[in-house]
């Protein structure tokens, strides 16, 4: 390998890495001893050693013994905060008090499918509805909360059948979301048919799609224990199961030539089925259909640039383009020949960016017999644009200022339901009718005890490095002063065309303005608020562009008198955490705390792990030589300096993550830990916990109120719960 990046005594020295076998005390007094056995790796012709390596080993006593030992001092410290508790009371009080929600709709014949969230039920359910959508008619078809009393049993997806009468149900516990196929009948609530496994994990996530009739479904299958350990978690593929049949018998339909890291997701579409390929998690994706009778024809490939794919009433498959148009534009083909090169565009490239997906999943662009509805993004808030099934625009969906739409649901009867969520108002479903063109909200609409009358939201920009514009919406209640002194918290996130959109602020939240803070969300470069391009500028080699887009909106906030290094907090999580990595290391005096959840740090090993694996194709890989020179350039875990003056910082992981190995937290922590001279770092792990999807309302509700404990206490912050 070319040699491109610094030399090895450079990479040594730059990382102030320990190298003795012993146990050392932390720097972080109080803190507990870590010892330390320099392993040395070698990139081409540089060596780079890790002292740390140890922690990676999942299961072994010693990390065992010492992940207890950090969590027991976390815990010494939240449960001596006389705070710490009246938030968690405070929060559960108002979480427990708002209302039922609804959310992840699916229409099957006269009826609409919803998962169910009431609070302080530990996980959401499955409801059905009528065509009225009226919450006072819904009734529970699948309570995990039954199923599994300790409320670590989570839905992790489902499909309902064409007429309704059954489900596929994904389940999986403990937040793993490795999760098998549960088939529901609606009536009764009882299982029927096998159990079958290995279909959903959080590598390549899992799908199902069903046939027309009902008589069975297309659904993904990873490697069973019988293949090689480096084949499981990878190598995702599409089976099909027959209604009656035993699983282990099911039939292979596709996907023994995609890449390691495919990623598949199923639809459903008048007769046909839609399978969309992901090549990893860098946005380059290949779609395929599935005719009724099991043949299947390729329409796309990675290279043309078509990002989400649906089928019409009107027998046409539409389609969203990024070739040559990084914003997206759509294509109409005929079903009758599916063939990419006979595509018209039929909405051209526009200052807006349609989306590749929701919050959700599911395409973009839904298609009734009267009209296509499009979901578009600018700059973070977002809107449905209309058209005909040529392309001539009918306008836009009516929509509140600064809001975003994650799902449009076509109904029977010849309306629309779509979420619409603001930062201010509690979210809630519109329902629009198509001959009227009238909306109005629908009874699928959520209430809050938590009141933001008297906040606003403004849109101001900071200008990064390069000179780039970086959007930030910034949560204030009216006639906040700017006079430097307002504790400030900053979340950002900027990777894998992921948006920032606008949703109805958390009861967190309300208790941090009430305190006198701000909250801050920027829109970094790597998400997907002004399309492709955004997004690559972020990604990669590119990825610096993401830590310079934060800096600089904290010294934005700064410069503009809203608050000081001493008053400013950092927070983020996954992709996040890596951010909140980099950033700190980068600057250890610009925050006063940081607060790093399920985070990324050591940028050398995470294509090691299975979701590490899938990243590269955002992040890049160490077997490439520009690739790892970035890599290794902001690594955090590598960029640890002794004797540095850190921030306070709080990291949070579970055992259970199939996305972010908890590795990552542990060996960042101990570095930090025997490195700073600055204030106390804490690590959390929880053993019940994963990625942070399909955790109980009890551990969310736990680790919320840790965070806020520790950013009140480290930002000298009162709490004075409401009477």
């Amino acid at each position: 390998m070319k040699r491109t990046i610094f030399s090895s005594a450079a990479i040594v020295a730059a990382a102030g890495l320990l190298t003795c076998s012993a146990s050392v005390l932390a720097a972080d007094r109080g803190a507990p001893a870590t010892r330390t056995n320099a392993v040395t790796d070698t990139y081409g012709d540089i060596s780079v050693k890790d002292s740390y390596r140890w922690l990676e080993k999942q299961g072994d006593p010693q990390v065992h013994q010492w992940s207890v030992a950090q969590d027991k001092r976390t815990r010494k410290y939240f449960d001596g905060l006389a705070l710490r508790k009246p938030l968690f009371d405070a929060l559960m009080g108002l979480i427990s008090a708002s209302s039922s929600s609804y959310y992840d709709l699916h229409t099957a014949g006269d009826k609409i499918f919803a998962m169910y969230n009431q609070p302080p039920k530990q996980q959401p359910m499955i409801a059905v509805l009528g065509n009225a959508a009226d919450p006072a008619q819904a009734k529970i078809v699948l309570d995990p909360n039954a199923i599994n009393t300790k409320g670590t049993t989570a839905i992790d997806w489902f499909v309902p059948s064409p007429d309704g009468s059954k489900l596929a149900v994904s389940m999986s516990d403990n937040g793993s979301e490795d999760g098998s196929v549960h088939i529901i009948d609606v009536a009764t609530g009882k299982q029927i048919d096998k159990v079958i496994p290995l279909v959903q994990y959080p590598t390549g996530g899992g799908s199902v799609a069903w046939k027309s009739d009902g008589s069975g479904f297309w659904y993904t299958r990873y490697p069973d224990a019988s293949q090689p350990a480096d084949r499981q978690h990878f190598y995702e593929q599409i089976y099909f199961h027959k209604l009656g049949d035993d699983p282990a018998k099911d039939s292979y339909v596709l996907g023994k030539d995609f890449p390691k890291v495919a990623e598949i997701a199923l639809e459903s579409h008048h007769g046909y089925v839609v399978a969309s390929v992901a090549n990893g998690d860098g946005g380059e994706f290949a779609h395929y259909v599935i005719a009724e009778d099991g043949s299947v024809k390729q329409v796309s490939r990675f290279e043309d640039k078509i990002v989400a794919a649906t089928i019409g009433t009107d027998q046409a498959m539409y389609l969203v383009s990024r070739k040559d148009a990084p914003r997206g534009k759509l294509l109409k083909l005929g079903m009758a020949d599916l063939d990419l090169s006979k595509a018209k565009v039929i909405v051209p490239e526009s200052e807006a960016v349609i989306q590749q997906g929701g919050e959700f999943g599911g395409s973009p662009v839904v298609v009734t017999k009267d009209a296509v509805y499009v979901r578009e993004i600018v700059g973070g808030p977002s809107r449905v644009a209309i058209f005909d099934h040529e392309g001539k625009p009918r306008g836009t969906l009516p929509l509140p200022d600064v809001a975003a739409v994650d799902e449009i649901e076509a109904l029977n009867d010849g309306s629309l339901l779509y979420s619409v969520k603001t930062y201010l108002t509690p979210p809630y479903y519109a329902r629009y009718d198509e001959k009227s063109g009238k909306s109005a909200t629908s009874k699928l609409a959520q209430t809050s005890p938590v009141s933001y009358d008297d906040t606003e939201v403004i849109r101001e920009f900071a200008t990064s490095k390069d000179g780039t514009k970086i959007p930030l919406s910034i949560v204030r209640r009216k006639g906040t002063k700017l006079d430097g002194s307002n504790p400030v918290l900053l979340n950002g996130y900027g990777g894998f065309s992921v948006n920032q959109t606008p949703k109805f602020l958390a009861p967190a939240t309300r208790l941090w303005l009430d305190a006198g803070g701000v909250f801050v969300i920027a829109n970094l470069r790597g998400g997907g608020e002004f399309g492709e391009e955004w997004h690559t500028k972020g990604s990669l080699t590119f990825k610096q562009n993401v830590f310079d887009d934060f800096a600089a909106s904290a010294q934005y906030l700064i410069d503009q008198k809203y608050t000081s290094s001493e008053h400013l907090a950092a927070i983020g999580g996954s992709n996040g955490g890596l951010l909140m990595g980099a950033v700190l290391t980068q600057h250890p005096g610009l925050f006063k705390a940081v607060v790093s959840q399920v985070g990324i740090y050591d940028m050398l090993r995470v294509e090691l792990d299975p979701n590490g694996a899938f990243n590269t194709t955002e992040y890049g890989s160490v077997k490439n030589p520009e690739q790892l020179k970035a890599l290794y350039a902001y690594s955090p875990y590598h960029h640890v300096q002794d004797g540095t003056k850190y921030p306070a910082i709080f990291m949070a992981t579970g055992e259970t993550d199939g996305r972010v190995n908890p590795m990552h937290s542990r060996k960042m922590i101990a570095r930090l830990q025997a490195a700073t001279t600055g204030k106390p770092v804490y690590l959390s792990i929880n053993s019940h916990a994963g990625h942070g999807i399909g955790s109980s309302l009890s551990i969310k509700a736990n680790q919320t109120a840790d965070v806020y404990a520790f950013l009140f206490d480290q930002l000298g912050m009162k709490f004075q719960p409401k009477k």
